[in-house]
């Protein structure tokens, strides 16, 4: 891989495809036969205008713009929006207002620096903010930009260091297994930029469709869930069983639903379901748990005593235990990513110097990279936060074999759900790590520091980890250079982790996170209220765990998709319910006759509408983010003015619901055999 240095400073002039057709192959999203190989539509045999002033200047832009959106948002609400779909709509609106010709290596590139931005904003929202939420309880913890900075980097340069011998294994040797729908969607948006005609109309259609949608949803004139506890009688039956339903009426989440499938969201929802049907209502039955709703319940509450519920603390456990379970499948695969480096140092350059498109940045720059990274990693935990060599000893040890262990389930969760459970995780890692520092002699305020700012590093290198799995497969969709994704990944990872570290610190001084007012960080809360008790002595929900990791066991060997039904036990159910929605049109769009030319056009037509209705949602997002951010006293009264009351907000949105699904299934059923 010597010729890493020919293939960036090769020649970068545009090669206009000679048809001007980017359309991506038939086999793009199916499994490959025997000797059946993907051609993308950027041809491995030309090089392509990728990494340019232009490309690098915008990527580093929407990455300093995004990072700021994404932890007001983030830590506003607890849900990061991803950043790769709305920087690709921009990157590919500003190509075409500008005529720019053979943009879409270019595009690709923007997006990859510019999606570092969400990426690391979750990695460090999820943690970081725990340690101004314990201020309060211990007046010496201190929290200062270089240890957000340096927490926030290094965890996201070692998410992309662990990754990347990983790459070829989940993006082509797994073409087809996986749905991908972040990536998915995102590279239909890239592809329809540079095309007009049926192949970008109805994408452009639904992304207004669900743009506006979710827009005037995001302002709760109308309500964006259904719940049977808004039904009186339903709602007396809920608090007395700590049974209920609930669902999410957004667009993006059904687009979501869609390009995932009915298998995997059915397995998701029934996670689900056992969770709000089965263990909540049994946990209700607790005298101690009466009091609680079922979403109180769900969540978990602490008290003087520790945590007394929390039945998703059962999905932590049986993710943490699919993690196992899926490192040790793969292991032949970990096990070939970590000879191949040592082999890299053994002999000379390869004689086969592999494609374009398969081109990873050289095994020895990787490993000297990835040696740097660790060693700055330990000097900053024992300079920065520990300042006790053997404990800084243990806890650089439990960050790097987690973070690399996990890499693949981070990456295997988004290629499945386009959701990583990267909480889950690092709340487990939490857990395990403040169990070794105390048995060492890491307690109170000190250990309670070392574990946020560690936990900081894993969550941010876990995040980033599940980011590179959609941007290398929109790479390898596309027929982009891997070496330079990366490369440039790495460079966007620092600038956004600049920017979050100093947004954190400036929403800290305007808004707090504890008191009136103070902004929610929900996972971050959550951190705080396990870490607290853990390190004062208290017991944590060891029960609760155990019998998640039991249940994914028995579900490996049923042969169901363990991580697939705990990330359904772990996420709340409104967020699962509209998978099993789109899942079910998906189903139906494609088996409504036995011409099975058309079934494929109507499906194709779907994922196209469902990649619209992320993209516009995700991109509107942004847009309400920022008016609330801007606007917040104006429209907090404009909604006061005009919210509908609680049954006309209930009845409105699942009118309006009803008639975005009769949309989908209409417009899908339009679509025509070629």
């Amino acid at each position: 891989m010597e010729d890493e240095k020919t293939s960036v400073n090769a020649v970068e002039s545009p090669v206009q495809d000679q048809e001007g057709n980017y359309s991506l192959p038939e086999n793009a999203f199916r499994e490959l036969k025997e000797g059946e190989e993907y051609i993308p539509p950027l041809k491995p045999n030309r090089n392509y205008p990728e990494v340019t002033p232009y490309s690098v200047t915008m990527g580093l832009i929407m990455a300093v713009i995004f990072s700021a959106a994404a932890a007001y948002l983030g830590l506003k609400v607890g849900q990061v929006f991803e950043a790769a779909i709305p920087i690709a709509i921009i990157a590919a609106g500003i190509g075409a207002a500008t005529h720019r010709k053979n943009s879409l290596g270019e595009n690709v590139i923007i997006q990859s620096i510019g999606a570092a931005s969400g990426i690391v904003v979750a990695g460090a929202i999820f943690t970081l903010p725990a340690l101004y939420i314990l201020q309060a309880k211990y007046p010496d913890i201190t929290v200062n930009f270089l240890e957000v900075f340096l927490s926030s980097l290094l965890g996201g340069l070692l998410g992309i260091l662990f990754f990347i011998p990983f790459r070829k294994y989940f993006v082509k040797d797994m073409h087809g297994k996986f749905p991908f729908p972040e990536a998915t969607a995102t590279t239909q948006v890239l592809i329809s930029s540079q095309k007009g005609g049926d192949q970008a109309k109805p994408l452009i259609i639904a992304s207004i469709i669900g743009g506006l949608y979710d827009f005037f949803a995001s302002f709760k004139i109308w309500t964006d869930t259904l719940s049977t506890t808004a039904v009186p009688k339903l709602q007396e039956f809920a608090q007395n069983t700590k049974a209920m339903f609930s669902i999410n009426t957004g667009a993006a989440v059904l687009g979501l639903g869609y390009i995932v499938g009915l298998r995997y969201a059915f397995i998701i929802f029934a996670g689900s379901a056992f969770i709000w049907w089965v263990i909540v209502p049994l946990m209700g039955m607790n005298p101690d748990l009466a009091a609680l709703s079922a979403e109180e319940i769900f969540k978990g509450v602490s008290s003087p005593e520790g945590v007394v519920a929390g039945a998703r603390y059962i999905g932590i456990g049986g993710i943490a235990m699919s993690g196992i379970i899926g490192i040790v499948k793969s292991w032949g695969v970990i096990k070939s990513a970590v000879g191949l480096a040592g082999k890299s140092f053994g002999t000379k350059a390869e004689t086969v110097k592999p494609v374009r498109t398969q081109r990873d940045i050289s095994m020895k720059a990787l490993v000297f990279a990835l040696c740097a990274a660790l060693i700055v990693t330990f000097i900053f935990f024992y300079i920065g936060v520990i300042h006790n060599l053997m404990q800084t000893i243990v806890a650089f040890i439990v960050v790097v074999v987690i973070a690399f262990l996990f890499t693949t389930v981070a990456a295997n969760a988004i290629a499945i759900v386009g959701s990583n459970p990267v909480s889950g995780m690092t709340l487990m890692t939490l857990i395990i790590a403040s169990g070794v520092f105390v048995a060492i002699g890491l307690k109170g305020s000190q250990g309670i520091v070392a574990s946020m700012v560690i936990g900081g590093v894993v969550c941010t290198a876990l995040s980033m980890a599940g980011g590179m799995v959609t941007d290398m497969k929109i790479g390898y969709w596309i027929g982009t250079t891997p070496a330079k994704q990366q490369t440039w990944k790495a460079v966007g990872t620092i600038v956004a982790a600049a920017t979050v570290g100093g947004v954190m610190m400036l929403l800290n001084q305007v808004y707090g996170f504890t008191g009136k007012d103070a902004l929610v960080a929900p996972q971050a809360n959550a951190m705080a209220a396990v870490i607290d008790p853990v390190m004062t002595g208290k017991p944590a929900p060891w029960t609760l765990y155990i019998v998640g990791a039991v249940l994914a066991c028995l579900l490996n060997w049923l042969k169901v998709p363990a991580l697939a039904f705990s990330l359904g036990m772990f996420i709340p159910m409104n967020l699962n319910a509209p998978l099993l929605v789109g899942g079910a049109i998906s189903w139906l769009v494609g088996s409504r006759t036995t011409d099975k030319k058309l079934n494929e056009a109507r499906q194709q037509r779907g994922t196209l509408l469902g990649s619209g209705f992320i993209a516009g949602g995700a991109l509107m997002g942004v847009v309400s983010a920022a008016l609330l951010f801007f606007f917040k006293d104006g429209i907090t009264a404009f909604v006061k003015t005009y919210a509908l009351g609680d049954v006309a907000s209930n009845l409105v949105s699942l009118v309006l619901y009803v008639l975005l699904i009769a949309y989908f299934i209409w417009a899908c059923m339009k679509a025509k055999k070629e």
